[in-house]
């Protein structure tokens, strides 16, 4: 490289510099603009193939798991009054089983993709308040993986029926997530220790 070389190098430098941020501020305003924009979730749900065991391999942080290290599980099941029984489980670092036993409410039935869950105590769930949104924004027709979440995008979790799902497949739902406004930046990676 001579003296005369040396412009011409830092001017390509220069745009490839310039180019880089371009390239991260149009990501960073498509992420805003999803974000803005009204969530939606899947067309339909059919609960006959939804309930069941799912195990956790993705989630935003969230207060109300902190004590959750490992193996997640939540277990839908449907109630004699048409509500969807749901038992959530983990495992901590020590080792001790957390449970949390709650129930879901449907919200636009015959759709079922909107749902309010409650883990009041069972003599008080019928008080329409304590409840958190549970929308389904992403399944596959095998019911196999399902990325859920809520409206203000501050919770999001990637279901599977596996423990052990392929990756590609979990990149899949948390690159979906990410193109409906979900900032994946801080998601967990759930341990499972089941086969």
């Amino acid at each position: 490289m001579t003296t005369n070389d040396l412009p011409k190098a830092g001017f390509k430098l220069a745009k490839i510099a310039v180019g880089g941020v371009v390239l991260i501020g149009l990501g960073m305003a498509t992420m805003a603009y999803a974000k803005n924009k009204p969530l939606h979730t899947v067309e339909k749900v059919e609960l006959d193939k939804y309930l069941g065991v799912w195990y956790e391999v993705a989630r935003k942080p969230m207060y109300f798991q902190n004590k959750c290290d490992r193996d997640v599980s939540a277990t839908y099941t449907l109630n004699e009054n048409g509500n969807i029984g749901v038992d959530n489980r983990c495992y901590s670092k020590d080792g001790q089983l957390n449970e949390s036993v709650g129930e879901a409410f449907i919200k636009n039935a015959p759709f079922n993709t909107k749902l309010k869950v409650s883990f009041l105590p069972e003599s008080v769930r019928w008080l329409p308040v304590g409840r958190g949104d549970y929308w389904v924004l992403k399944i596959d027709d095998a019911y196999q993986t399902v990325l859920v979440g809520e409206p203000r995008r501050r919770y999001l979790w990637v279901l599977s029926r596996s423990a052990q799902p392929d990756q590609a497949v979990v990149k899949e739902y948390l690159d979906y997530a990410q193109s409906i406004g979900y900032d994946i930046g801080d998601v967990i990676y759930t341990k499972q220790t089941q086969k």
